[in-house]
């Protein structure tokens, strides 16, 4: 295939552009993508006092912007090899653009999808017209056994990012967003593996050198940001999954060398500032984006809130997917108020005796309650869960915990515990009826069939389970907090090593002793 960026001689940072630039201009991605607009949001806009739009890369026939950068690679793999079979992994958008570029080009397609996809994904491939082998319990395993079936089959694997082909076909979402807004300020790209950042980015540069380009990522899955401070591309140890779609432990090579010479800034947010961005899109547009296409959204919020309003800036940010699971929505609903500071929660000891609620209802001031979780505990004081609804956001919150501490309270800020919000709110008042020695672990967790008797074969005749909980969110793979009645971690690590999911040692955590140990 045509590669860039081993072209001989060795380009320039000039010639590099060139010929990305020639490529993008060229691309004949339109045979099977449409040109989407570039939308103004109104609310937001105003909110924020600077004009924010966004390029609805929603529109496409897949939902997603990845139809792009696989319809640009296969339709260079028809040209030069007119009967080739090609084959991938992705357990999402990348699987459906090839499927449906494959079928374009009169092209066999093999989809190798972990068997923890969504069968409405799955149905989604099939749909239009992709092959699909399901294999593996995530995406690690499936890309590696696509490699193997390329090279047993004889067909051309594809790259879901780190391919100049592909860079080259998503920079076609930056060549029209200039033709439609020329006179922004910054643009705003999402980062997974960096293949859309780096063909917009080079693009951008390239027409309106003076537009920044900023980067988006999530604080728990910031690869691109680490690797721009090792000075090379470095492996995530692990990766948050609530952002499936941008879930990537390792940027791309040559997606990273892109983004060193011509991405200005790489900014991360939090998942809740992710379903914050998700609430927006639809206020303003009735669209309701998948977490990972909110992602630059929530990117651009965070950097007008440092910019001020001083002066009005012109900025784009990328609607990169809408492949959202439906069930995901509960947890956004949940989760938008703490990321915009609308909400806070608050865990609170109160004395146990009458019109202890009261008071601490009084102290608050009349603000509304959103959340209150509690359950009797001892006869001397109670540990609440509380949440609270702000109007002013930081500075409002600021003033509820002056008053609490002015009147004696003992409160703990968990608006930024992750723990709290995912796990211990459903929990508060599950309290042990005796002192246990109870190490407690974080697991990413498989879904499918087997998973749990996997977990308890491996761990549940060895150790007693003390604590258990789940949750799912739609998503391939869920969250489940165990305790185990063990005196020390290192006893067990090398059993949970053996099970193969990602995990972590959260004993020390904050709202896990208050709620969930004994006193």
């Amino acid at each position: 295939m045509n590669n860039l960026a081993t072209a001989q001689p060795t380009p320039t940072d000039t010639d590099l552009m060139q010929q990305y630039l020639r490529e993008i201009l060229l691309s004949p991605v339109y045979q099977a993508a449409v040109e989407t607009p570039t939308e103004p949001m109104k609310k937001l806009s105003h909110r924020l006092g600077h004009s924010i739009w966004l390029k609805r890369e929603d529109k496409q026939p897949v939902y997603s912007f990845k139809l792009r950068g696989a319809f640009h690679k296969l339709h260079k793999v028809k040209q030069q090899s007119p009967d080739a079979k090609v084959v991938c992994a992705s357990a999402g958008n990348h699987a459906q653009g090839v499927a449906l570029s494959a079928s374009k080009l009169g092209l066999q397609a093999t989809i190798v999808m972990p068997i923890t996809t969504p069968e409405i994904k799955v149905a989604a491939v099939k749909a239009l017209g992709g092959h699909v082998v399901q294999h593996g319990t995530g995406f690690d395993e499936a890309n590696r056994y696509a490699i193997e079936l390329a090279t047993t089959e004889g067909a051309i694997y594809i790259p879901p990012f780190d391919d100049p082909d592909v860079i080259a076909g998503q920079g076609t979402v930056a060549k029209e967003l200039l033709t439609q807004h020329n006179q922004l300020d910054a643009v705003f790209i999402p980062v997974g593996g960096g293949g859309l950042l780096a063909g917009m980015a080079v693009y951008i540069k390239a027409v309106l050198p003076h537009v920044k380009v900023i980067g988006v990522e999530p604080e728990d899955a910031n690869c691109l940001q680490m690797a721009l401070k090792a000075g090379e591309p470095v492996t995530l140890e692990r990766v948050g999954l609530f952002a499936d779609g941008v879930a990537v432990k390792r940027i791309g090579s040559e997606t990273f060398r892109l983004a060193q010479q011509f991405c200005d800034e790489v900014i991360t947010v939090s998942s809740d500032e992710i379903c914050a961005a998700i609430k927006d899109i639809f206020d303003d547009l009735r669209a309701v984006a998948e977490p990972a296409g909110a992602l630059a959204l929530a990117g651009l919020k965070k950097y007008s809130q440092q910019l001020g309003t001083s002066t009005n800036q012109q900025l784009a940010a990328v609607l990169s997917g809408a492949n959202l699971n439906f069930d995901t929505l509960r947890y956004v609903s949940e989760r938008c108020e703490l990321g915009e500071k609308k909400e806070a929660v608050l865990a609170v000891t109160i004395p146990e005796e009458k019109g202890s609620f009261r008071r601490f209802c009084q102290t608050l001031g009349g603000r509304a309650i959103t959340e209150f979780n509690y359950r009797y505990a001892s006869d001397h004081k109670a540990h609440i869960f509380v949440g609270i609804k702000l109007r002013h956001g930081v500075q409002e919150l600021n003033t509820v915990k002056q008053a609490l501490s002015a009147a004696g309270y003992d409160f703990q800020d968990l608006s930024d515990d992750e723990l709290a919000k995912l796990h211990v709110r459903h929990m508060v008042g599950g309290m042990p009826p005796r002192p246990l020695t109870e190490q407690v672990y974080q697991f990413n967790f498989p879904e499918y069939p087997g998973a749990l008797m996997n977990f308890l074969n491996t761990l549940g005749e060895h150790w007693n389970i003390t604590l258990f909980h789940y949750r799912n969110h739609g998503a391939a793979t869920g969250d489940v907090l165990a305790g185990f009645e063990i005196d020390t971690p290192d006893i067990i690590s090398q059993h949970l090593d053996s099970l193969g999911y990602q995990y972590q040692l959260v004993s020390d955590n904050s709202s896990y002793k208050t709620f969930l140990t004994s006193d």
